[in-house]
């Protein structure tokens, strides 16, 4: 993970849609100040499956993170943009990228991409067991 909060600033994606905001409070910090690495992850699960849930029309399941990738700390303050888009849409399932942008609060305006993810959903049925995903 590359600790250079002086890395330059990108510009935030055009092709994917922002699916959530959400400022991290001191709670969700470790020790250094930095934001637990699971409380990134669990807000990417949640950004994840907002887009699968218009193909699956029900329930549905996180069944692998696929690959993550912290590239820089984020800290209290920072406005987290995720955004997603579909990467893949199988019989079942349906794999979504998902970027993670902080604003910092010091520097308004100016973004660092701070996490990339894969991650898989699975539709499923009311006993849980994998469905198909509807055509429509």
């Amino acid at each position: 993970m590359s600790q250079n909060s002086s890395a330059e600033p990108v510009l935030l994606p055009t092709d994917q849609e922002l699916v959530l905001k959400v400022i991290p409070m001191p709670g969700d910090c470790n020790p250094n100040g930095d934001i637990f690495g699971g409380w990134v992850m669990a807000q990417v699960d949640l950004a994840g499956s907002v887009v699968p849930g218009r193909y699956t029309k029900g329930r549905m399941a996180t069944v692998a993170v696929n690959e993550f990738v912290f590239k820089q700390p984020v800290r209290v303050g920072d406005i987290l943009s995720f955004f997603s888009k579909v990467h893949r849409i199988g019989r079942t399932s349906i794999t979504v990228k998902i970027e993670v942008y902080a604003e910092r609060h010091f520097k308004q305006g100016v973004y660092a991409k701070v996490t990339e993810a894969l991650l898989t959903y699975v539709a499923i049925d009311e006993h849980g067991q994998p469905r198909e995903i509807p055509k429509d």
